[in-house]
């Protein structure tokens, strides 16, 4: 007897009753989709195909997108606004004074600094303005400073988390809890591909090599929740093969390959008619990639066709494999190549107690590539619809952690505001948005949540947040979840 129908006549009830329950659901499915056709709603069931292969929702872009593609320089572990991007001078006649109450208002403070006096900190660099739009920045980001009059400074940033993953977890995914697809997600999601060899959304991190900061870069940042798998983010590893299992075994040819893919993808087809798992369509997708990619990661790796000036633009760290500035230039190669969402994130900021030392490391690190970025993008015609993203997942306190007399001491954790950049893809350049009170503790003007912050990249990409849902048990989910309001006033 046949293999295939001899282990059909072996049902196990289990099997028959999944069996009859995907029947089930495929007809419940079937009469969804008649009606979402109706009502002319997107369902995911009935994505269409985009120019390069790609399953994206058909009706997205919902309008003209500004944005074709997103680099996001995630900077874990809080960069303190308060000495990198809030220029407060009247903090400095109040060093060492206590917090005023009227300031704090009676705000829960961590385990941290709650029985220490709040005495003020002013910010530990120096100043300067820079380009025609006069943008105030500090004395470590110069080369950030180069690009003033192509950023938008947002200073009125603010959220509830104050832990580092929850909050890490609510600026990607929209909820503090692990489960939520992340935006790299619902974009590859609702909008598809733009390249055949690589895949949607790729995720590199970096740290900095005194490893001064326990931040750990948990899967699910990039992960893709509820939604297909073949949606989530793509790691390139910064040591050894970029991508695990990418190269043949010894003696394995590419034509002996190429034949077993095409075998195993049509026993995966037959067990997909069987189940209708479509996580059955997702590795059949995913080992077409994988095969494509065998060609296309040796040569994104390759900087030998790199200009030796492109490369002094970025640092003498972009040698260094792993290194923020390498991911920078990564990021450049990927954006060109066609990938929807490039996350980068670089740990390193968390600085409760090693502030006069770390802060200064984190910027040489981190301020070159940065602004290289943005220039090399400029230089290609590629800024005006690629969207880069610089900023952590909360702020700083004004009042210092532990004591400034002393050589270590830090700030704590702080949500009621900081400080963002965004530059590229439809954002208005050379303007700052959003003001905080002269302690550098509460927003006055135009505050921006994080859910806002959400919508408004959506926006720039053309996608209506409101409108791109998946349902899940029983609930259509949304990246802003039911908040958020697109940031007009930033937009070119």
């Amino acid at each position: 007897m046949h293999p295939l129908l001899q282990h059909q006549l072996r049902l196990t009830r289990r099997e028959l009753l999944g069996r009859s329950g995907a029947g089930v659901g495929l007809a419940a499915l079937a009469t969804l989709l008649g009606r979402d056709a109706a009502v002319g709603q997107t369902s995911p069931a009935r994505a269409s195909v985009g120019p390069r292969g790609e399953r994206g929702l058909p009706g997205l872009p919902h309008f003209p997108a500004k944005a074709k593609r997103v680099i996001y320089l995630m900077q874990t572990g809080a960069p303190t606004h308060v000495d990198l991007f809030d220029y407060k001078p009247q903090l400095y006649r109040r060093r060492g004074e206590l917090l005023p109450p009227s300031v704090q208002m009676g705000q829960r403070l961590t385990t941290m600094t709650q029985n220490q006096r709040q005495l003020i900190l002013p910010g530990i660099t120096g100043w300067k303005r820079y380009g025609r739009s006069g943008l105030w920045l500090n004395d470590f980001m110069p080369h950030i400073g180069s690009i003033a009059d192509d950023i938008c400074l947002i200073k009125s940033m603010h959220t509830d988390a104050i832990n580092h993953a929850p909050a890490m977890t609510l600026f990607l995914t929209g909820a503090e809890q692990p489960g939520r697809p992340s935006m790299g997600a619902w974009l590859s999601y609702g909008l598809g591909s733009m390249n055949d060899d690589l895949p949607t959304f790729i995720v590199m991190t970096s740290q900095d090599r005194e490893l001064s900061c326990g931040q750990i870069f948990y899967d699910y940042y990039w992960g893709s929740g509820f939604l297909p798998s073949r949606y989530q983010g793509v790691k390139l590893r910064s040591n050894g093969d970029p991508v695990l299992f990418l190269s043949n075994p010894h003696g394995l040819t590419p034509a002996v390959r190429r034949g077993q893919l095409d075998d195993l993808a049509a026993l995966n087809r037959m067990h997909y008619e069987l189940t209708g798992d479509p996580e059955i369509q997702t590795r059949i997708a995913q080992y077409e990639m994988a095969y494509r990619m065998q060609t296309s990661i040796p040569e994104l790796t390759d900087f030998t066709n790199e200009p030796r000036h492109v490369l002094e633009m970025y640092g003498p760290d972009v040698h260094r494999r792993g290194s923020f500035a390498w991911n920078c230039l990564i990021a450049r190669r990927l954006a060109e190549r066609g990938v929807r969402f490039i996350h980068l994130m670089h740990a390193g900021w968390d600085q409760h107690n090693n502030l006069p030392t770390q802060l200064e490391i984190q910027c040489r690190d981190t301020d070159q590539p940065s602004a290289a970025l943005v220039k090399d993008l400029k230089q290609r015609g590629m800024l005006d619809d690629t969207l880069v993203i610089w900023g952590g997942e909360f702020g700083r306190t004004v009042f210092v952690q532990g004591d400034f007399t002393q050589p270590r001491f830090g700030r704590d954790h702080h949500g009621r505001c900081f400080s963002i950049w965004l530059c590229g893809g439809g954002i208005k350049g050379g303007i700052t948005y959003g003001a905080t009170d002269d302690f550098c503790y509460n927003i006055v003007e135009n505050p921006v949540s994080v859910f806002d912050f959400q919508a408004t990249v959506l926006h720039l990409l053309g996608i209506d947040h409101t409108r791109l849902t998946f349902r899940f048990q029983g609930r259509d989910y949304r990246l802003t979840d039911v908040h958020g309001e697109v940031v007009h006033d930033i937009l070119a």
